[in-house]
């Protein structure tokens, strides 16, 4: 399939406008494909040549202004259009296109839970020819006028209010403009809760053995959304663009979500079937946050090419957390950014495939490398520079210039420097100077302190590398008894601000060093921080001790930098997480600090003879956690503080803790009983969740079988259940295993996007290194040749999930760069491999340094 390049986008553009699509879709022609007439009315500008994308199975018939053309001219995935006079046209064509199994174009899904099927489409990007003819770049809005004809048992959803007009035929309202990427169909035997408000139809969807769980979960979920939408009209000008407000949660999904206007489309493991924590919930609520953020910043306002990705997603990644914050009870969302998001843009910015924020357009010359940075840049160092925009600007002015930028551009498009010009004339700084240096480079700055302690006063110095300005708060803190348990807390003495560089030179503060002093106190700017040699030793002695938990969050990610740095061994990371974490009190801390510690410190960063203490310190942590939340009655999960409310945070410590007990058990025996008790001593019981979590771990054990995976399944048919059925069956340490697993994973092609995922997860583990050697030399060469043959999304897969993280040695690392010499390596894999191979050289860097 060609991709389109940005300089193919600018000559169209200025040849075409485009005024309506009507598409009409059938889906009751069979399991394998279904039938999409379209009718595209433009206007050429002059006479020219340009092309339409299409990419069906079969083109059946193409007109241009009622004069058939040639089927057989289609190249690919482009019709020429040659010729074009000045003036208005209408192009028709008919095709058979086929279902995806991938989660691209119109995705088809069977629940194995009642045998019913879903469809909907996820067109970003490019996706939309693999549904209907189209025009396919942003910056060509469109009316969009669509009717269905689906199985009569079916509910219809769309971009605007659906009506059934007839048994199995939908009409859906027009569009307003919008791009072509943003248009959206769902179609299958929904479960609905519908409302309204403010006047507008809201409605929340899910397939139908996923009801009960929706249901449980809708006042929240319905709450959010209405606290958000409301919030956001006391912040912009313009009202909501759209006619009515729908959120399905589907299937098979790649993203968190998407921004479809008026049917935001999610994945659907977040309508909650087993047991989660509140930070959980709160992460829920976010994407809803940032997907409605998406209808003004992304829908009515969009980028003109994909080089200003980041005017989308960083708009709506700020917007999310600080919204959730003001409009719900989720308060403490910049913790959990801090502790999780923000270390994957710091990750990120550290890679050779580090990018601006606003790249330059000629590094994204077309959709294929724009695909490649949707990533911890494009949204978490993006959100970062937002906040600290807005500690730099002020809120005030910056809504004033937001507001300003919707007004000149409504339902049209818009670029980097449209965005500027439209803040900086809401303000006297000088916005542009601002952009440059936050928005056009790249890497991240570090902020030392530097503290002297000189009798009745103190000095401050910040060491400043990099050439961003910051502007931070500087938090001092200083013990304190307390009487009543005998433990050494700290109390906030002061904080200040400070300009970066322009208030860099020490300055001289009243009374005695304090015990600890934490630049960028509030987390408003984006910076590696370092402390100096007093308030470190503080920090790993008495961190649980800091008041706040976002200060705790910003010390955990400078203990987090300092690993990934070699500036701290691994195993004091796990000694402060062994002595910190039983006495923390925020989830997202707990959450973020037991992940790094598990995923990159004991998987990782430890040699293999150190890994089984490792380990070892986890479940023993674990332990602590779940002595401390001992004694939870039927009355505290019944109220789900796990999840639902405010309250008692015990049963989502001591749910976090369950899992990562099992994730780290070295021996089956406590877990192989839990499983047979149906419950851990204590709580909670064992819903789905945790049940296929304990087999996949008695799996890479040795200590269960396929004739046990079999019983599990079939007490839980599920979706889910099918995903831990194929995890753990590619887990299992025997070589059969493994053949089938990799069988299915790169030759058999049958997978979908969901039961590879699931498959390539089991496969590597660390315990198994001796059975995998061999894979990890077939892993190049096999996983190219899968991207080449199933696409982007399977690629991607194969790369994030797939790679052999495990195989921490030189040998894999030559092997990995090696294969990134194929110059016809498909652009999505070639990054995930760049970046999977860059963290591999950088824990073999953890390993030497220590």
């Amino acid at each position: 399939m060609s991709v389109l390049t940005r300089n193919e986008a600018q000559t169209r553009a200025q040849l075409l406008d485009v005024h309506r699509y009507t598409v009409d879709l059938d889906l009751t022609v069979g399991e394998e494909t279904f039938d999409s007439r379209t009718v595209i009315r433009f206007t050429a500008h002059a006479a020219g040549d340009t092309f339409v994308e299409l990419k069906p199975e079969t083109l059946r018939s193409i007109s241009l202004d009622g004069q058939p053309l040639d089927p057989a001219l289609l190249d690919g995935n482009r019709y020429p259009l040659a010729g074009l006079g000045p003036g208005p046209h209408e192009l028709t064509a008919d095709a058979a296109m086929r279902y995806s199994r991938t989660g691209e174009g119109m995705h088809r899904f069977t629940d194995p839970a009642d045998g019913e099927t879903y469809v909907y489409t996820q067109l970003f990007m490019d996706d939309v020819q693999r549904v209907f003819a189209a025009f396919d770049q942003p910056d060509l809005k469109s009316v969009f006028d669509l009717t269905v004809t689906a199985p009569e048992a079916w509910t219809v959803l769309g971009n605007g209010i659906a009506a059934r007009t007839a048994p199995g035929r939908w009409t859906i309202a027009p569009t307003p403009p919008i791009s072509t990427y943003l248009v959206a169909v769902a179609a299958g035997p929904w479960h609905s809760v519908t409302t309204e408000h403010a006047g507008l139809p809201f409605g929340i969807h899910c397939r139908r053995s996923l009801a009960p769980h929706l249901d449980a979960d809708a006042d929240e979920i319905l709450s959010v959304t209405r606290d958000c939408y409301d919030r956001y009209h006391e912040k912009f000008d313009e009202p909501y663009p759209f006619d009515s407000y729908d959120q399905a949660f589907v299937p098979e999904f790649n993203a968190g979500a998407m921004e479809n206007p008026g049917l935001v489309t999610f994945r659907d493991e977040f309508v909650y079937r087993s047991a989660v924590t509140d930070t959980e919930r709160q992460t829920r609520a976010v994407v809803i946050a940032h997907e409605m953020a998406h209808m003004w910043f992304g829908d009515l306002v969009t980028l003109t090419w994909w080089d200003d990705i980041w005017l989308n997603e960083s708009f709506a990644e700020y917007m999310g957390y600080q919204t959730l914050t003001e409009a719900t009870r989720f308060t403490g969302t910049w913790v959990d950014f801090a502790v999780d998001r923000k270390g994957w843009g710091y990750d990120a910015d550290q890679r050779p495939s580090t990018h601006p924020v606003a790249p330059d357009p000629d590094a994204v010359p077309d959709t294929a490398s724009a695909l490649l940075n949707f990533d911890g840049i494009s949204y978490a160092k993006g959100a970062s520079a937002l906040r600290q925009l807005v500690t730099w600007l002020g809120e005030k002015d910056f809504l004033a210039g937001i507001n300003t930028h919707f007004a000149r551009h409504r339902f049209a498009n818009a670029t980097l420097a449209d965005f500027v010009d439209n803040l900086a004339s809401a303000t006297d700084r000088d916005v542009h100077a601002w952009a440059g240096t936050w928005l056009r480079t790249t890497g991240i700055d570090t902020l030392t302190a530097r503290t002297q302690d000189t009798g009745n006063t103190w000095t401050l110095g910040v060491e400043h590398t990099g050439d961003r300005p910051h502007r931070i708060a500087v938090g001092t803190y200083d013990h304190m008894l307390d009487t009543q348990s005998g433990a050494d807390q700290l109390v906030l003495r002061d904080r200040f601000e400070l300009d970066i560089p322009q208030d860099d030179t020490p300055a001289t503060l009243p009374g005695r060093r304090p015990a600890l002093v934490v630049l960028n106190d509030n987390d408003l700017t984006y910076a590696k921080i370092r402390l100096d040699p007093v308030s470190w030793d503080t920090a790993l002695t008495r961190l649980s001790g800091v008041p706040d938990a976002l200060t705790r969050a910003l010390l955990w990610n400078t203990a987090r930098d300092m690993v990934r740095d070699g500036e701290l061994h691994p195993a004091a990371y796990l000694t402060a997480a062994r002595t910190h974490l039983p006495h923390e009190t925020d989830l997202a801390v707990v959450h973020g600090v037991l992940d790094f510690a598990a995923t990159h410190i004991a998987d990782r960063y430890t040699a293999p003879g150190d890994r089984p203490a490792a380990l070892a310190c986890l479940t023993s942590l674990c332990r602590d956690l779940l002595r401390r939340t001992e004694g939870l009655t039927a009355k505290d999960w019944e109220q789900r503080s796990d999840g639902a409310g405010p309250g008692n945070p015990a049963p989502g410590l001591r749910l976090t803790a369950v899992r990562h007990f099992i994730d780290a058990a070295t021996q089956p025996d406590a877990i192989q009983d839990w499983l047979n008790d149906g419950t851990v001593p204590g709580g909670p019981e064992l819903d789905p969740e945790l049940r296929w979590r304990i087999l996949t771990r008695l799996a890479v054990l040795g200590a269960t079988d396929e004739a046990a995976i079999a019983r599990e399944l079939a007490q839980d048919p599920s979706a889910t259940g099918q995903e831990g059925a194929a995890r753990c069956r590619a887990a299992l340490p025997t070589p059969e295993a493994k053949a089938a697993a990799w069988q299915a994973m790169f030759t058999d092609d049958t997978l979908s996007n969901y039961l590879f995922t699931a498959t390539a997860r089991g496969f590597w583990q660390p315990e198994q290194s001796d059975l995998l050697h061999d894979y990890v030399t077939r892993y190049y060469p096999e996983a190219t040749a899968l991207a080449e043959r199933r696409g982007a999304a399977i690629a991607e897969a194969a790369g994030r999930h797939a790679f052999p993280a495990y195989a921490i040695d030189p040998h894999s690392l030559r092997l990995g760069t090696d294969a990134l010499d194929d110059h016809e390596l498909l652009p999505a894999l070639r990054r995930k491999l760049t970046d999977q191979l860059d963290d591999l050289r950088r824990a073999l860097g953890v390993r030497n340094a220590h």
